[in-house]
Formats: structure tokens, sequence, C-alpha cells
């Protein structure tokens, strides 16, 4: 019920309804929380209202979401699928915007995360790391994390690799 999603992921059961009903739109930080409370990556969450499985995404077919309070874009250029473990995204963070969830959706999840333009910090889990376009960073997530791109100019255009224990 929206009673019970509500006291999971923190979010109320008002705003709940709203989504529901389609007038408006989660934030990336709301569709964390609710990531959360149902055990799923976001890729994933929007990998079960699509059906089906091809080898080939061809761009057009690239699923794009964008939160419009901080300008964040997520395309899905290797979506979710059953009998995959990894998905991959390709993100923009725009200069000094800022993002954040509370938890991974997944215990475990592995990111995989190269920085082609731009600078970002990544927070996961407390422990800062500034990079630098060309870099890679690493982990498993259990915890918080916080993304926030550096640059005053410049967008952070970056790819992620997720893979599901």
């Amino acid at each position: 019920t929206l009673d019970q999603l509500a006291e999971r992921s923190g979010i109320s059961r008002a705003a709940l309804s709203r989504f529901e009903k389609g007038e408006t739109s989660p934030t990336a930080e709301v569709l964390g929380k609710l990531c959360l409370a149902y055990g799923l990556s976001m890729s994933r969450l929007m990998a079960m209202v699509e059906e089906g499985f091809t080898a080939r995404v061809p761009a057009a077919e690239q699923p794009e979401w964008r939160d419009e309070a901080t300008g964040f874009t997520r395309r899905v250029i290797s979506p979710a699928a059953t009998g995959l473990a990894a998905e991959m995204l390709q993100c923009v963070l725009q200069p000094g915007a800022e993002i954040a969830y509370d938890a991974s959706p997944v215990p475990g999840l592995e990111h995989h995360l190269h920085l082609l333009s731009g600078k970002l910090l990544v927070e996961v889990e407390g422990v800062a790391h500034d990079l630098a376009a060309g870099d890679t960073l690493r982990y498993r997530l259990e915890g918080p994390t916080r993304f926030a791109a550096l640059s005053k100019k410049k967008p952070a255009l970056y790819v992620l690799v997720l893979v599901t224990p």
C-alpha cells in the first residue's frame, strides 16, 4: 500500500500519490529512496516497466531521465535485464550541481565510474574522491553517496557501470 511504501521510503503518502497519478515527477534523490525501499537499482526499477532483452541497444531507444531540480541527466546506455549482472549509464551533472543518495538500493552494489569530462567530487560513505577527466573510481556501496560537479563552466560527464552482487 502507499502507507507502507511511505513508511519504508520516508516519502510522504501525498507525494507518492502525486507520482502515481503522474501529477509530478520525482527527483533523483526521491527515486533513490524508492529504490532503497524496493531493494533495486534505479535502472532495474525502470526496467520493470520494459519487456524483453535485446543484444543491441540503439541510441534512439536508450531511455533518458532528467531531474529538473538539479539538471542531472541519466541515460541508460545498457539497461538492466534478466540474466545480466551489469547495467551501464551515461550521466551528466551540470556545473555546480549536486545529488545525494541516503544508501545503496542493493547492499554491496558494485560501481565503476569513469569520468569522461569535467571535474567531479564523489563521496562514498563519507570518503571524498576528487576526480578529473580520465579518472576511474571503483567501489562496492553499502551507505550514502554524494556527487558534485566541481567545474563552474563544464558539466561532469561520466559513464557508470553497476554490477548487481
